[in-house]
């Protein structure tokens, strides 16, 4: 209806000014508004691959773009990496350049988590070769070395690809790799297989220059396991599996998860897609954000910043107006999961018979050597294939029953273990300050030795627990959504010295009643604390807990005086 004249004048006029807006090229704000948008204008980062074969990795560290050095680079899974010896005090003061070693980060995507033993070798060669030894494995899948020279990175790129491996887009403003169930098509109580979506959004999309400029990272995962192993609350888009009541198994949609410094647990659109369905809604989601996304401010360039502001309806709406023309199905959320730990390690029973054998290797740090002694050990068990986990840990496929004990023993005998305390289960870390640049603290080893010590005090400790360490507030380790989660950052002691410690969060969870963790004010402890605080705030749990209760559970209802 209309309004009448009265009406009208009684709506308070919005005074004229100037908008900034927020970099949407949707709403036609092409010219860049910081300098990262700049660099992807000037140049595409997938163009940086051929001046790193023809010109960088000839001419040596020197002759490197500043540019390409500190943007387009990380479109191939490059980084440089911390220059030794400077401490975490001066992370946030010294400019870039003075943080650069001349050495580099790179990532291997591992998208789903599936590598041959054929891989898996190669992988570990490469590490003996030309990384010191090194190979983490990450809490999304991949694996990363470091110590990497620019002058042998076309070398490495030519032995990955040989084998179906890559870094494309493993960092940069892009598509990051598909996290995706390290049991999908195997384990027995599946709800549906997304492995051949994830290979289909690989093929169309990645490399391709449809999603290379988006305006921050875009984080997938697709999972049809009933345990819900990818941690889909914290991605930018995923897919769960769901069985609707009338058109069978699918997937439940979910967007705009994510951590760091504002952490959301992502939203349920309320839509079941069909798996052959599942590579064009990726692509619509990731059109929406790309065109949509805010592009303005570094720190509001992800996509969860866009779905808070739109909400979950609106979005849907554009996704079904805009992008795929149609509606989406109605669908069920996904049931919650039984399990308490979502890891798959232990030995389970496959689909067909055989066996997938999960292993634990400490905080995700293993070393090239031992790569390749994992690759011949799976494969003298008749194994040809594995998988990496969203928790830092490795799976052995297709074994069967007369091969698990010997299996079994030849892991242990490498230090992974596959009947894993809960400590070495449930401790992951970031990278650190060893080689991290926006880091503060050091995490792997601290990570460790945390383990061993809790190992030692409380030997008779067996509920499940998840540690995580971050090196500084970024969240790579997912602090926020741990049961005891550790932000890295300088503390005093109690001599008033500066040193490095922790802000505790505590009763962070997924998929069980997913929530961030509790922070008590002014709960910090150093580094050399640690050990102590842990011990102490597990015996009162023990000891405080009802029966049956997690300790996320424990630690939102606690005292403060017991959480200290």
């Amino acid at each position: 209806m209309a309004a009448t004249p009265e009406r009208a004048s009684a709506t308070p006029r919005r005074k004229a000014g100037r908008h900034r807006g927020e970099g949407q090229w949707a709403a036609g704000h092409f010219t860049p508004l910081n300098g990262n948008e700049q660099t992807k204008k000037d140049d595409d980062g997938l163009n940086a691959r051929t001046r790193i074969e023809t010109i960088y990795a000839h001419r040596g560290f020197d002759s490197i773009d500043g540019a390409d050095l500190r943007g387009r680079m990380r479109w191939w899974g490059l980084y440089t990496q911390r220059k030794p010896g400077i401490d975490g005090g001066k992370t946030a003061i010294l400019e870039p350049e003075e943080l650069d070693d001349e050495y580099f980060m790179m990532r291997v995507r591992v998208d789903g988590g599936r590598l041959t033993t054929e891989q898996l070798r190669v992988v570990g060669e490469i590490s003996e070769e030309f990384a010191r030894g090194t190979a983490d494995i990450t809490d999304r899948q991949n694996i990363q070395y470091h110590w990497i020279r620019i002058e042998d990175v076309p070398e490495i790129w030519r032995r990955l690809e040989a084998v179906g491996l890559s870094t494309t887009e493993a960092c940069g403003d892009t598509p990051r790799v598909i996290i995706g169930s390290p049991v999908a098509g195997i384990a027995e109580d599946e709800i549906i297989d997304g492995t051949s979506a994830i290979d289909e959004i690989h093929r169309r999309y990645i490399g391709s220059k449809e999603f290379s400029n988006l305006p921050r990272k875009f984080k997938t995962a697709v999972s049809g396991s009933p345990v819900l192993d990818v941690v889909h609350e914290i991605n930018d888009i995923a897919f769960v599996g769901v069985r609707h009541p009338e058109h069978g198994p699918g997937f439940d949609l979910w967007v705009g998860g994510g951590l760091s410094t504002n952490p959301k647990i992502g939203v349920r659109l309320g839509a079941w897609v069909p798996l052959e369905e599942v590579p064009d809604v990726w692509a619509g989601v990731a059109s929406i954000f790309r065109d949509y996304g805010y592009r303005r401010l570094r720190t509001r360039a992800r996509l969860k910043f866009l779905v808070a502001d739109w909400g979950p309806a609106k979005f849907r709406q554009v996704l079904e107006d805009e992008y795929l023309r149609r509606p989406l199905i109605d669908g069920p959320a996904p049931e919650q999961p039984v399990q308490r730990w979502r890891d798959h390690v232990g030995v389970h029973r496959q689909q067909d018979g055989r066996y997938y054998v999960g292993f634990a290797p400490r905080v995700g740090r293993v070393d090239g050597t031992t790569l390749t002694k994992i690759a011949n050990l799976a494969e003298a068990h008749g194994s040809g294939r594995l998988t990496t986990t969203v928790e830092q840990k490795m799976i052995v496929l297709d074994v069967t029953e007369d091969q698990v004990e010997s299996l079994v023993a030849g892991l242990e005998a490498l230090d992974l273990q596959v009947k894993p305390s809960p400590f070495r289960r449930g401790t992951m870390a970031c990278t650190g300050i060893e080689f991290c640049k926006l880091a503060i603290v050091e995490t792997k080893g601290r990570g460790s030795s945390l383990i061993d010590e809790l190992e030692r005090r409380l030997p008779e400790f067996d509920e499940p627990i998840t540690i995580n360490l971050n090196g500084c507030p970024n969240a790579c380790a997912r602090i926020q959504v741990a049961d005891i989660g550790l932000k890295g950052q300088l503390v005093m002691d109690d001599n008033g010295r500066q040193v490095e410690g922790y802000q505790v969060h505590l009763g962070g969870a997924l998929g069980l009643e997913p929530g961030f963790g509790r922070k008590v004010r002014g709960l910090k402890v150093t580094a050399a604390e640690l050990p102590d605080y842990v011990e102490r705030l597990l015996r009162r749990f023990q000891e405080e807990r009802e029966d049956g209760e997690r300790f996320a559970t424990w630690a939102a209802r606690a005292e403060e005086e017991a959480l200290t």
